[in-house]
């Protein structure tokens, strides 16, 4: 009888064990779901901002770069005198990018302006004394708060009116007038050079003509003497065919922009009629049926717009080099980054106020400012003892799905629409 007790036991040992490793695998497999960047069925909520003293992820793996760099010394050895063929890297613009850069622009437009008036009816708050943004009637409970003194307020936000530049934010960044001939901003040309939108800059150097803002468009290509860039095009003065070709793509921009704000007129004309009165209560509720139909159509087109520029964006960052600051905000668009010692990040002293300048994402130069998702901005404020059944989303997308607008495929998990947070009373019974 003995034996066969053991025998048993053994078995259910063995079982269990097996049972508990299917299980472990399971389990890692559903964890590592989603990780793949590649991915677009699953999206996972944003990470919390990184320390001030840790540097960006870098875009490639470090050991790539250097395999790159390496092979690139070793080229020029080789041939040391040679003409670079490849655009934008010649100095020729890349031609099936110049439509691109010319609809990104656009969509720039039509989002500030659709913005602009949807933050007149739905509500928009930041954080007084940090950057923390919320869409909806009322703040949120989330103890995040990092500005001054929020040790003295257990981390609690206090609550203003924002704007537009709370919703989206475009870093700044040098204009640059020959981007292959001199791809650098000097400290003493700090003052001098003015500074405009880095996707703006971007939209310039990939063939969008601004007359406020000129640029060198070559036609022969450039040399590479021993690493360093050589034009020999002659210089033409009063190029008349430029400019006529300035004033025809600013033309073209301002009648596309007048048929994509169409909402926004007509949104802007049924406001006139009817005024707001802000006394804690939701505009949304005291809109007409006509009304909501109007705001609905403009929150879709400024999510169209939304997805346009960034789309763009992309697709222009694979040709045209973009960097950014591995410790702080700054961008700047071009071969390499400017020499302008305005750094204040950690270890600055060590670079002497310079940048640590590495690639650059479209996070960077367009900053999304990802903002908690309300479900009902008429219930109640979002409770930090909840948070982690809460989803986030691009502030920008958070205010278009409030206006009306569908909800975005790629933003569905994010904004974990699948869950369903308990009451404040049932805290504490949830697992």
């Amino acid at each position: 009888m003995r034996p066969r007790v053991v025998s048993d036991i053994s078995l259910l040992n063995s079982v269990c064990s097996r049972l508990n490793r299917n299980l472990l695998f399971s389990s890692e497999r559903r964890l590592n779901y989603g990780d793949d960047p590649d991915d677009p069925s699953y999206c996972d909520v944003p990470k919390p901002c990184r320390r001030k003293s840790e540097r960006k992820p870098y875009v490639t793996p470090m050991k790539v770069l250097i395999r790159r760099a390496r092979a690139e010394r070793e080229a020029r050895k080789v041939q040391p005198c040679r003409m670079l063929e490849e655009p934008p890297d010649n100095g020729l613009l890349v031609p099936e990018l110049v439509e691109v850069a010319r609809q990104v622009y656009q969509a720039r437009q039509s989002l500030l302006c659709g913005l602009s008036e949807l933050v007149k009816i739905i509500r928009v708050q930041r954080c007084r004394v940090c950057k923390e943004v919320h869409i909806g009637q009322v703040g949120h409970e989330i103890r995040t708060c990092t500005g001054p003194k929020s040790g003295f307020r257990n981390a609690m936000h206090v609550w203003g009116r924002g704007g537009v530049q709370d919703v989206v934010f475009f870093p700044k960044c040098y204009h640059l007038f020959d981007r292959v001939g001199k791809p650098r901003v000097v400290h003493d040309e700090k003052h001098v050079i003015p500074r405009i939108p880095a996707i703006a800059e971007l939209c310039i150097q990939a063939g969008l003509d601004l007359e406020k803002y000129p640029t060198k468009r070559r036609t022969k290509p450039v040399y590479c003497i021993e690493g360093r860039i050589v034009d020999f095009e002659k210089v033409m003065d009063g190029d008349e065919s430029a400019r006529k070709l300035s004033c025809e793509n600013d033309s073209s921009s301002a009648e596309s922009l007048s048929i994509l704000n169409k909402p926004v007129d007509d949104l802007r004309d049924l406001m006139e009629k009817k005024n707001f009165v802000e006394n804690g209560r939701n505009c949304l509720e005291q809109l007409s049926d006509e009304e909501r139909k109007t705001l609905r159509n403009l929150g879709i087109k400024t999510l169209n717009s939304w997805f346009e520029m960034t789309s763009g964006a992309r697709r222009i960052m694979e040709k045209y080099t973009v960097n950014t600051c591995g410790y702080c905000p700054e961008v700047q668009v071009g071969p390499k980054g400017h020499k302008v010692r305005i750094c204040k990040a950690s270890k600055h002293q060590s670079r002497n106020g310079l940048h640590a300048w590495q690639e650059a994402t479209i996070d960077d130069l367009v900053g999304p400012n990802y903002v908690w998702h309300v479900q009902d901005l008429n219930g109640p404020a979002l409770n930090n003892d909840l948070k982690r059944y809460y989803g986030k989303a691009p502030a920008v997308v958070e205010l278009c799905v409030h206006a009306g607008a569908p909800i975005p495929d790629e933003y569905r998990s994010m904004m974990r629409l699948d869950v369903v947070p308990p009451d404040r009373d049932e805290a504490d019974l949830v697992t």
